[in-house]
C-alpha cells in the first residue's frame, strides 16, 4: 500500500471528509518534515509509511472532537502534531501552534506557506508567557510533559466551556490520577480517559478530555521553573 492510499483509506475510516487537495497538502508535509528532518532532530521516524500512519492518522484521530470549534492552540506543537494535520483537516478552524524552539517554528512557517494554509499560525513563544488569557475554544498537545505541568501552561488559556484534549499514551492512567488536583486548582473538571486504536495500526493510544469549568485563578500559569520544580497537588 502506498502513502497516499493508506492515507486515504485510514481518514475514510475515521469518517472526515477527503480532498485531493487534502492529501496532497499531507503528502508534501511528510516529505518536507523528512528532508528537513536530514539537518534538524524534528522526529524519529524516517519511513514516509510511518509517517502517515504513527503521524498523521494518530493525529487525525482527534479531529472529530475539535472540528466544530473556533479557534485551537496546540501546546508545544514541536514538529507540527497535532496541530497542523488537524489544521489541514479541519480548514474552518482557526489553529495557533506554538513551541519554544525557533527552528521549529521556522520549519512550520515554511510548511504553512508552501501548503499555502490559511488557517494556521505558528508563533515562536513559551506557553506560560502568552498573554491569550482564556481566548481558545480548545487546546491540544501531543507528548509534550506530564499531564500535571501542561495543565497549569495549557487550562489558563481556555475559555470557560471550552476543552483541553491532551494526547497521552496508553497507560496513562496514574498521571491523569496525580494531575486531578491541579486540573481542579486550574478550573477543569474531571478527566476523562479515552483509548483509541490508530486506524489502520494496532498502535494504541489514549486522548485525555479535560473540560474547562470555571476561570482558571489569575496567579496561574507561573513561570515554568516554578511548574516543574513544583506541579500543583504535588508529583
Amino acid at each position: 500500500m502506498t502513502e497516499r492510499e493508506l492515507l486515504i483509506k485510514g481518514l475514510e475510516q475515521i469518517g472526515l471528509n477527503i480532498y485531493p487537495q487534502t492529501v496532497d497538502n499531507f503528502l508534501k508535509f511528510s516529505d518536507m518534515l523528512l528532508e528537513k528532518n536530514k539537518v534538524v532532530n524534528l522526529t524519529a521516524i524516517t519511513e514516509p509509511i510511518e509517517v502517515i500512519s504513527r503521524h498523521f492518522l494518530d493525529c487525525a484521530m482527534i479531529a472529530p472532537d475539535i472540528i466544530s470549534e473556533e479557534k485551537v492552540i496546540d501546546i508545544g506543537t514541536g514538529a507540527g502534531f497535532p496541530g497542523l494535520p488537524l489544521a489541514i483537516l479541519c480548514t474552518d478552524t482557526e489553529f495557533v501552534l506554538i513551541d519554544a524552539l525557533r527552528k521549529r517554528i521556522d520549519f512550520l512557517n515554511q510548511v504553512i506557506a508552501q501548503l499555502g494554509l490559511k488557517n494556521v499560525t505558528a508563533i515562536h513563544a513559551r506557553a506560560e508567557e502568552l498573554k491569550s488569557r482564556q481566548s481558545f475554544s480548545a487546546a491540544v498537545s501531543r507528548a509534550v510533559a506530564d499531564l500535571s505541568v501542561l495543565s497549569e501552561l495549557t487550562l489558563p488559556l481556555v475559555k470557560v466551556d471550552g476543552k483541553f484534549i491532551a494526547m497521552k499514551a496508553q497507560d496513562c492512567q496514574n498521571e491523569v490520577e496525580r494531575a486531578t488536583k491541579a486540573i481542579q486548582i486550574l478550573g477543569g473538571g474531571k478527566p476523562i480517559i479515552k483509548t483509541y486504536t490508530v486506524v489502520e495500526t494496532d498502535i494504541v493510544r489514549a486522548k485525555v478530555e479535560i473540560k474547562k469549568i470555571k476561570d482558571t485563578p489569575l496567579k496561574y500559569p507561573r513561570r515554568f521553573s516554578k511548574i516543574s520544580a513544583a506541579p500543583l497537588g504535588g508529583k
